[in-house]
């Protein structure tokens, strides 16, 4: 017998180094060439990195959390004495559906990695973990907290198909997510930021950190536009909200001010102004913050708006948006609904230099015509990169949206 050590492999994009996020294997498993022994995250991607050979694991590097840089040992393995070892290198699929995203990044798609073959031996059935199924399937089934065992398998050998792993999300069943693992010490519990959560906390801090923040929050009074919603959606038995209606007056609003619908390549030291709005809907899911996009919202009816809103939000809710659902937006709109308070400070979704948040509507007495009345107003509380968007600029692209809004049949009269 002799040893060998497995190298963690370069996974493309500049990437120098890898999370540990969850370990396929142990000390003293057998594992077949191809078998997936560890799942790994970069700041592009989530992977699943297969066996080179077949053998003996010996040693493991590091645990989940952990950072692990590229060409250092990962998992040594003890294979048999004269063994032909040849590393292929890791495949980046092109198709994948679960990004990690916030507020504080371009929204990039997540890959997922495929061994070279997809098979799974009947001596890898020999553990109880081991069940017959896809890559794709084991990662939305960690996704989604499924035992893969509580599936029943109609492929050959039992193995899992998708429209088995389907029908099982489909069925009524009792929650059963993951638990964060932590360590509890008295009246402490103390948990480890790994995984999507680490790398939301590191993207918000390098937003923060590298982005001057100019904030400026204007009130709107949204009572027409409150009555226009309302009959909209009796005359079509809908559910719009507040957001298309802002999606709209953005769009009209934009080609006055295209210095706010840009991106700034910092690499390049290049300011992209883009004519097309390709909207950022910050969108809170189970994994955290996502900020799937409404691509090309300028050819958009308010209707269509509305529905493509609710489709890629409801997506990366679901872990299904596709790649182009979440890459490419151009300025984020971001809502928190009813919790949206009186103001909120959100953070530029880099490398877009703008962001605009709603806030909860409420009915306040104003002075409207020398009278007091109660009036339904609403605060639009938005970020800007100050070192490419004046504070006049920013300033004037919210009252344009304000004026817009008060006045919601503006938003439909083109020029």
């Amino acid at each position: 017998m002799s040893r060998f050590e497995f190298k963690l492999p370069d996974l493309g994009e500049g990437t120098v180094d890898a999370e540990i996020v969850e370990w396929k294997v142990k000390v003293g498993d057998q594992v077949k060439e191809d078998d997936v022994i560890v799942d790994v995250m970069t700041d592009k991607a989530n992977i699943e990195v297969p066996s080179p050979v077949s053998g003996t694991v010996l040693e493991t590097t590091g645990e989940p959390g952990d950072l692990v840089p590229v060409g250092s040992t990962l998992i040594v393995f003890e294979v048999a004495a004269g063994a032909k070892v040849t590393v292929k290198p890791v495949v980046v699929a092109e198709t994948a559906a679960a990004p990690v995203a916030t507020t504080a990044r371009p929204t990039k798609p997540t890959k997922s990695v495929r061994p070279a073959a997809e098979r799974t031996t009947a001596a890898a059935m020999s553990t109880p973990q081991a069940v017959l199924t896809s890559p794709s399937i084991r990662r939305r089934a960690r996704e989604a907290g499924i035992e893969l065992t509580e599936i029943h398998g109609s492929g050959p050998d039992g193995r899992i198909t998708q429209a088995d792993f389907d029908a099982h999300v489909a069925k009524p069943r009792a929650k059963s997510a993951k638990a964060t693992k932590a360590v509890v010490t008295g009246d402490v519990e103390e948990i480890k930021i790994i995984g999507v959560r680490r790398v939301i906390a590191q993207r918000l801090s390098e937003a923060k950190r590298s982005i001057p923040h100019f904030a400026y929050v204007e009130e709107v009074d949204v009572t027409e536009l409150e009555s226009l919603r309302a009959h909209l959606n009796e005359q079509r038995d809908a559910n719009l909200t507040y957001l298309p209606f802002l999606a709209m007056a953005l769009v009209r609003a934009l080609p006055e001010f295209p210095q706010c619908n840009a991106h700034y390549d910092a690499e390049r030291g290049v300011l992209q102004r883009h004519r097309r709005v390709h909207l950022g809907v910050a969108t809170q899911t189970p994994d955290g913050l996502k900020v799937p996009v409404v691509h090309n919202a300028q050819e958009l009816s308010l209707w269509d708006l509305a529905r493509e809103i609710r489709r890629v939000s409801d997506a990366a809710r679901n872990n299904k948006a596709t790649k182009d659902e979440l890459h490419g937006s151009t300025i984020t709109i971001t809502s928190l609904g009813r919790l949206g308070g009186i103001a909120s400070t959100p953070i530029i979704n880099a490398p877009e230099v703008g962001i605009i948040g709603v806030n909860k509507a409420v009915q306040r007495p104003m002075v409207v015509a020398g009278a007091v009345t109660i009036r339904l107003m609403m605060n639009l509380s938005s970020s800007f990169d100050h070192r490419f968007v004046d504070g006049y600029d920013a300033a004037a692209l919210i009252q344009t949206l304000k004026e817009h809004l008060e006045h919601p049949a503006t938003i439909f009269i083109d020029g």
